[in-house]
């Protein structure tokens, strides 16, 4: 393994070693406490322009495969770990996490204090930091960083979002038969926005019986109220995204025709806070937020839901919304339900067999 050298925006300097592509990045670090699923994570176009700081202490033994993909490719920027075992044991595995990384161009970092940056970013938030292979240099890591652009500047959705109109064809992974779900037939059509959707999310639409058409971000509200209105479609999902929802201005304001048209919408991720914002609704940035396994409370159950975001809808929303959902340890909204609208939106994307999703399908038209 070469060496790797990091710079964060408070002018730390470190050195560790490199198991992934060799290059120079630039993104903002966040830590997440995902024990395995990593190749889903890194291809989650949630996590685009994030080097992933991941707590467990052992990372590696789950490898990679073909199939376990969230998009089309990779979009974090690098993940970083205590310890990396190159030997992988899943028997779904079919190369090491090292490949699959450099493959896909990522940055992989390893021999670090995961449980150091991990109270630098609990203590003064997610921050910018460059990493590199070939420059070793404090000083002139520190001029790339602060010639680049920030993370709440990016208009990720632009970059990630699908260019062609499709159809999602597979539902959830079959264990029994190895491969996921075929689509089946249905007269319930929605419309999916891709803000960054990821796979797993389509699928669980697809089981919950619906037919899924994926459109581009930039598609007109104009023209999905058009086909609501002449029973083509049902209704409308947002989907999950990366990046800094107040800067998404054109797009509230096509969510905002949405919401005047009273069409059955669900939202989550960065949909969740466009519905919010269409709302009229502050979305603040917070200063610290633990990415990866949250556990949520709903009116009966407790779950574990990922969560990826560094904001929250401000508590006026109560008096728009039903809170559904919240976290166990602090009591903060993570789930809403609109008052007399068929609206639904979470900070999370639910599960397999969520209410959520037979709340949404039930008022699908």
């Amino acid at each position: 393994m070469q060496k790797v050298y990091i710079y964060l925006e408070n002018g730390i300097f470190l050195e560790a070693k490199s198991f992934g592509a060799d290059t120079t990045a630039i993104g903002k670090l966040v830590y997440n406490n995902a024990t395995f699923g990593h190749q889903e994570i890194v291809t989650d176009p949630s996590n685009a322009g994030l080097f992933i700081n991941f707590t467990p202490v052992e990372v590696g033994n789950v490898g990679a495969n073909s199939v376990d993909f969230e998009s089309s490719k990779s979009h974090a920027i690098g993940i970083l770990v205590r310890t990396y075992h190159d030997e992988y044991s899943s028997y779904r595995a079919e190369q090491s996490l090292s490949n699959f990384l450099k493959e896909q161009g990522v940055m992989g970092i390893c021999d670090i204090d995961t449980r150091f940056l991990t109270t630098i970013v609990r203590e003064e938030g997610s921050m910018m930091m460059i990493a590199s292979t070939s420059i070793s240099n404090k000083d002139e890591l520190s001029k790339k960083l602060s010639e680049a652009k920030k993370y709440d500047e990016i208009d990720f959705v632009s970059q990630n979002s699908t260019k062609d109109i499709y159809i999602h064809k597979s539902g959830a992974w079959n264990p029994d038969l190895q491969e996921y779900n075929k689509a089946s037939m249905s007269d319930k059509k929605v419309l999916v926005v891709d803000l960054g959707a990821k796979k797993s999310f389509l699928n669980e639409l697809v089981e919950a019986g619906l037919e899924v058409e994926v459109v581009p971000y930039s598609i007109k509200a104009d023209d999905i109220i058009a086909r609501f209105k002449s029973n083509e479609i049902g209704g409308v999902a947002l989907s999950s995204g990366a990046g800094n929802p107040n800067i998404l201005t054109s797009i509230v304001s096509e969510v905002k025709k949405l919401l005047d048209a009273n069409i059955p919408l669900i939202a989550v991720g960065l949909g969740h806070y466009l519905v919010a914002l269409a709302n009229g609704v502050k979305v603040e940035k917070i200063k610290s937020i633990k990415y990866g396994s949250h556990p949520v409370k709903g009116e009966k159950t407790v779950e574990i839901y990922g969560i990826n975001s560094d904001y929250k809808i401000d508590d006026s929303i109560k008096n728009l919304a039903d809170v559904t959902y919240t976290k166990v340890f602090d009591n903060s909204l993570v789930a809403l339900k609109y008052k007399n609208k068929d609206i639904l939106s979470s900070e999370f994307t639910p599960v397999s067999n969520s209410p959520i999703y037979k709340e949404f399908a039930n008022s699908v038209k």
